[in-house]
């Protein structure tokens, strides 16, 4: 396994994570949990993904079952929560969704509570909130490390210029702005790493725990003659997903890519994973494998990308036409 220092902080996490969004307590139980999250350490990630929203907390809950089960050492793995959706969509009520210094709060304790930690290693703010000022977030979010709940900070999804003013506004007040961002990174989806925050890296630095290198499948091929029953686009609930993603555009260039993976002796979603930790602001990329052999297979990724040569990150450029 690589280990990456996230941005400029002393943090070091495994080029490869492992995350729980749709799969926990959606596609997988306690027990494929349980030999996912166990195969994923014992291959060196030290990472583990989750948020207050995935399954209302449910993915939380079933995360800190097993590792409570598991008993490793606590200073061996990280562990992440996000804030701001709540934990009951359209039915939240006032304060129980949003950035507020009550939500914020109060979401950090209960997912201490549900991944039955004293700490979390990563707390996000999974968006960015219009409704409350940046002040009350930043100084929210320093209170919470003061008093051992969170590590570090960080934003998902956010425009580069929030993260900017959160870092102008954490520095007028002798604060710590944020450490990390959590975007959407593949090879759909690069205008945010790779244009918009520039800036950021080039001056205050950050790191990137970035999500879906395999756009939710798309880049695995499977989708390439229709959606597979008990796949995450057959999903309810996820119809959203199906027409965002099943494009017939994008279902072609996945067709023309599966052959540079041909060329590599490699498997498609290997060479997607490949390309985004080739890049080395990315510091760690969140797997959401359902199956152990899915799991193996996307390991595989840290040796696929040493042989990225310039030529064949061309090919794949031309390909694909999506480069900012």
């Amino acid at each position: 396994m690589e280990y990456r220092r996230m941005g400029k902080t002393g943090l070091q996490l495994s080029v490869l994570s492992y995350g729980s969004w749709v799969t926990f307590s959606k596609q997988v139980d306690d027990s494929a949990s349980d030999k996912l999250m166990g195969l994923a350490y014992d291959s060196g990630i030290n990472f583990f993904d989750n948020a207050e929203a995935y399954e209302g907390g449910k993915s939380e809950e079933l995360m800190g079952r097993v590792l409570s089960r598991k008993n490793w050492d606590r200073t061996s793995y990280c562990i992440s929560s996000k804030v701001f959706f709540g934990l009951y969509g359209k039915d939240n009520k006032p304060n129980q969704h949003g950035l507020s210094r009550k939500h914020i709060t109060e979401a950090c304790h209960a997912a201490l509570r549900r991944l039955q930690t004293e700490y979390l290693d990563l707390f996000y703010c999974h968006r960015h909130d219009p409704e409350t000022p940046i002040e009350e977030v930043v100084v929210t979010m320093n209170i919470l490390p003061q008093q051992g709940k969170i590590l570090y900070w960080g934003t998902s999804e956010w425009d580069a210029e929030y993260i900017l003013e959160a870092h102008k506004v954490a520095k007028e007040l002798g604060l710590i702005g944020p450490a990390m961002e959590q975007p959407q990174y593949n090879l759909f989806e690069r205008a945010k790493v790779e244009k918009d925050y520039l800036p950021i890296f080039n001056t205050i630095g950050m790191g990137t725990t970035i999500w879906s290198p395999l756009a939710s499948g798309l880049l695995t091929g499977k989708y390439n003659n229709g959606i597979p029953e008990g796949s995450r686009m057959a999903l309810e609930n996820y119809s959203w997903l199906k027409d965002r993603m099943m494009q017939e555009d994008k279902i072609e260039k996945v067709k023309k890519l599966e052959k540079v993976a041909n060329e590599l002796n490699t498997s498609l979603a290997t060479l997607s994973i490949a390309w985004c930790i080739n890049n080395q602001r990315v510091t760690t990329a969140i797997l959401g494998a359902t199956k152990e052999q899915q799991l193996t297979e996307n390991l595989k990724a840290l040796d696929v990308y040493l042989h990225l040569t310039p030529a064949v990150l061309k090919e794949i450029d031309d390909i694909m036409c999506t480069k900012p």
